[in-house]
C-alpha cells in the first residue's frame, strides 16, 4: 500500500500547490483554466510514471482514477475555451480553495478500491496443465425463481476451470464447488486453478440471491436478497431459537442442493451440442470441458453454507465419491428440533468426507461434545464410514477462501485469524488436491493432521 499512499499524497499535494500559487498571483478565469489544465495534465503524468511501481497497475483498482484524470483534463480544456471567449474576472480565492479541496476529495474517493483490494491474481499452481475457463448460465425450467414474482425460472450461473492443454481423449474427475453466504464464484479461485492444473474439471456454481452479486441471462445484475441477508444475521444472533435456525437453514439448503443437483444432472446428461437451457457465448469451450469430464468420478466441496450443502448432496446422491466441507456447519444433517435440542442423523455417512475447521469452530465443537450437546459435525464424523477432521490454528472463517488475499480489509470484517493468509490457502489447496487424488483418482493414501499450523 506504500505506493498507493505516495500516489495519493503526490496528487493531493499538486492540488495544494496549485491553489497556493493561484491565490498568490490572482489569475483571471482564462489564465486559471490554463493553469488548471497544466495541473491536471501533470497529475496524469504522475500517475503514468507511477505505473512503473509494482503495486500500481491498470486493473479495476486504478481505472477509476485514470478515468477521472482524463475527464478532468477534458473539463479543464472546455472551461478554458469558454473563459477565452467570455469576459474574464479574477478567480476568487474562496473558489480556488473549494476547487482544490473538492479535487482532493474526488481523487481520494477514486483511489478507495486500491486500498480495499490488492493486485491478487491467484496463487502458483503445482500441476502440469495450463488452465482455461468458461461460463454458462443454466435455466432450470422445472423450478420457479422463489425470489421473484414474475414467474421466472431458476437460473444457475456456472464457471468451468479445466485443463487447457489436455491430450485428446483424456478424462478428468469432476469437482463442483459451492460458495458461502454472500460469497461469489471466485471465492476459491486459487483452489479451482490448483485442481484444474492437476487434471480436474472444476465447476464453481453460483447461487443467485445467496451470492453477493451475479448476472442472469438478460445481463441484469442480481444482488444478495435482503431476506436472505437478514436471515443470516438472525441465525448468527445468540438469542435465536434452534427451531428458527432449523427452519431457515432447511430452506437455504434445499435451494442450494437443488442448484447443485441440477448442475450435476445437466453435466451428466449433456454430450455434444448444448441444449437450449444452456446459455453461453462460449459453447465451444464448454463442449470441450464437458468432453473431458469423467462423470463417474465426482467430488463436491464448498465453504461455510456451501460446505453444508456439499455434505447434504453427498448424503443424498449415489454418484458422489468424495466431499470436502471447508468450515461449514453440517446443517442438513439436522432433521428436527425438540426442546431446543437438535435431532441429528445417526445413520453412517458413507462417502469419504474431509471436514476442515477454523480455531474457534474446532474448540466450540469440542466443548459441545464434552457437554453432551448434539452437534451435527461431531455426530456425522463420529458415525461416518470415512471422515477426516482437521483444524487450522490461528485461522478465521474467511481464511479458507481467497478473500484475505484479494481484499484484506473486507476479509477482516468477515473474520480472519492470525494465520498467514497465503500459506493457509496454499495448504488448503494442497490438502484438497491430495484428498481428491486419493478418492477420485486412487492415487495414494490421504493423511490428515489433527491440527495444521501455517
Amino acid at each position: 500500500k506504500l505506493m498507493n499512499i505516495v500516489l495519493l499524497v503526490l496528487l493531493c499535494a499538486a492540488e495544494a500547490v496549485f491553489a497556493v500559487l493561484a491565490m498568490k498571483h490572482r489569475p483571471n478565469k482564462e489564465k486559471w483554466q490554463i493553469e488548471r489544465l497544466i495541473c491536471d495534465a501533470g497529475q496524469l503524468g504522475v500517475f503514468l510514471i507511477m505505473l512503473l511501481a509494482p503495486s500500481v497497475d491498470m486493473s479495476f483498482r486504478f481505472k477509476g482514477l485514470f478515468a477521472l484524470l482524463l475527464i478532468r483534463i477534458v473539463i479543464a480544456f472546455a472551461g478554458w475555451l469558454i473563459a477565452k471567449y467570455t469576459p474574464s474576472k479574477p478567480k476568487r480565492p474562496s473558489m480556488m480553495i473549494l476547487s482544490a479541496v473538492l479535487s482532493a476529495v474526488i481523487i481520494s474517493g477514486s483511489l478507495v478500491p486500491s486500498f480495499i483490494f490488492t493486485a491478487y491474481d491467484g496463487l502458483p499452481t503445482s500441476g502440469e496443465y495450463s488452465v482455461a475457463s468458461a461460463k454458462a448460465i443454466l435455466v432450470d425450467e422445472s423450478r420457479a425463481e422463489e425470489f421473484e414474482t414474475d414467474d421466472s425460472k431458476r437460473e444457475v450461473p456456472i464457471y468451468f476451470f479445466y485443463p487447457e492443454n489436455a491430450a485428446d481423449g483424456e478424462k478428468f474427475p469432476l469437482v463442483l464447488f459451492s460458495h458461502g453466504a454472500f460469497g461469489y464464484y471466485e471465492s476459491n479461485y486459487s483452489t479451482y486453478e490448483e485442481l484444474a492444473s492437476n487434471g480436474y474439471v472444476v465447476i464453481a456454481a453460483e447461487h443467485p440471491y445467496h451470492s453477493m452479486f451475479t448476472e442472469d441471462t438478460s445481463g441484469k445484475t442480481i444482488t444478495v436478497s435482503p431476506e436472505f441477508f437478514n436471515g443470516i444475521a438472525l441465525v448468527n444472533t445468540d438469542s435465536t431459537s434452534e427451531k428458527t435456525i432449523f427452519e431457515l437453514s432447511s430452506e437455504w439448503l434445499k435451494l442450494r442442493c437443488d442448484d447443485i443437483n441440477f448442475v450435476i444432472d445437466s453435466v451428466k446428461s449433456t454430450a455434444g451440442e448444448l441444449p437450449e437451457y444452456w446459455h453461453t457465448d462460449e459453447a465451444e469451450n464448454i463442449i470441450k470441458a464437458l468432453s473431458m469430464t469423467d462423470t463417474d468420478k465426482i467430488g463436491v466441496m464448498g465453504h461455510s453454507l456451501g460446505g453444508a450443502a456439499a455434505v447434504s448432496v453427498g448424503r443424498t446422491r449415489s454418484d458422489i465419491s468424495a466431499v470436502i466441507d471447508l468450515d461449514g456447519t453440517m446443517l442438513g444433517e439436522v432433521t428436527g428440533v425438540e426442546n431446543e435440542i437438535n435431532i441429528v442423523r445417526t445413520e453412517p455417512y458413507t462417502v469419504p468426507l474431509l471436514a476442515v475447521d477454523n480455531d474457534e469452530h474446532h474448540f466450540a465443537a469440542v466443548k459441545l461434545e464434552e457437554k453432551g450437546i448434539p452437534y451435527a459435525n461431531n455426530i456425522v464424523c463420529d458415525n461416518a464410514v470415512c471422515c477426516y477432521r482437521t483444524y487450522f490454528a490461528g485461522a478465521g472463517h474467511m481464511n479458507f477462501t481467497d478473500l484475505p488475499l484479494f481484499s484484506p480489509p473486507l476479509a477482516k470484517m468477515l473474520g480472519t485469524g492470525s494465520a498467514d493468509a497465503e500459506k493457509c490457502m496454499m495448504t488448503v489447496n494442497k490438502m484438497t488436491r491430495e484428498f481428491f487424488d486419493s478418492y477420485l483418482k486412487g492415487k495414494g493414501e490421504f493423511v490428515a493432521q489433527d491440527c495444521i499450523y501455517t
